[in-house]
């Protein structure tokens, strides 16, 4: 009993993963044109969008969403010097997060293909 209602919190938990898994990379890759001034709006883009890859790294695997979860994580790593200094993005730095985005999007784009085809 105790396994069944455990199973059904994972699944409602994965369900909604899934359901914003989308928004989230697609608001990150918008996001990314927006994070190397150093103003304070890059900062907060720089802020918001590392929370919401630390989440998808989090949660991905432990749903299902191994590969997503690792790819988030290097998409993650890509921030992660901006964020702990509160500035924004170099150049370079710009440029590894969106390849990093590009290659998550794909990943997660498989995994919830596959999720859906399995009836997920």
């Amino acid at each position: 009993m105790y396994a069944d209602r455990f199973e059904i919190c994972v699944a409602r938990v994965r369900h909604r993963f899934a359901t914003t898994l989308e928004s989230k990379i697609q608001t990150a890759m918008v996001s990314a044109d927006r994070m190397t001034c150093n103003d304070g709006s890059a900062i907060k883009y720089v802020t918001d969008s590392y929370r919401n890859l630390h989440s998808i790294f989090g949660v991905g695997a432990t749903v299902g969403f191994a590969a997503t979860g690792d790819a988030a994580h290097d998409a993650e790593t890509a921030l992660m010097q901006a964020y702990l200094e509160k500035r924004g993005l170099t150049d370079q730095e710009a440029l590894d997060l969106r390849n990093a985005l590009a290659r998550l999007q794909d990943i997660a784009g498989s995994e919830l293909r596959l999720m859906y085809q399995r009836g997920g």
